[in-house]
């Protein structure tokens, strides 16, 4: 069921200040601009690497779901990994019959296809998104 890695999801107080270090101390060349996701709570923008990508997410509104991650990781961190998968629907039901804890139902992610959140308590103590292939091109 698992696809390639996608993006390692990292939680930041500042994505400008991100973006310097991964160009800077990292020699990244290739960063999106960073754009709003409203109804996600969340700034994002990617570092596109050659075989994946660093999503570099920023809180946006009082209600960011990543506000609570910040106060206990206040320099920010590894939020998530993202996997992808060829169905998120079947996706979503595989890990529920295999007992894990979907977060929420299906949404659009950052690159325009669907999406789910799996507990870390199932996966090892990490959070894990998975998400549609895209179709196409979404980098």
């Amino acid at each position: 069921m698992i696809g390639k890695l996608n993006h390692v999801g990292v939680a930041t107080p500042s994505i400008d200040e991100s973006v310097a270090m991964y160009r800077d101390l990292l020699g990244a060349t290739s960063i999106t601009d960073k754009w709003v996701m409203p109804e996600q709570g969340v700034w994002v923008c990617f570092v596109n690497l050659p075989n994946s990508q660093i999503e570099l997410i920023e809180p946006y509104g009082d209600k960011s779901p990543i506000t609570a991650f910040l106060e206990k990781n206040p320099k920010g961190g590894q939020h998530h990994v993202c996997f992808e998968v060829e169905d998120i629907i079947e996706a979503r039901d595989a890990m529920k019959a295999k007992g894990a804890t979907v977060l929420g139902e299906p949404r659009i992610g950052a690159h325009g296809t669907p999406v789910i959140f799996v507990h870390p308590k199932n996966m090892g103590g990490v959070l894990v998104e998975l998400m549609e292939t895209p179709k196409g091109d979404h980098h």
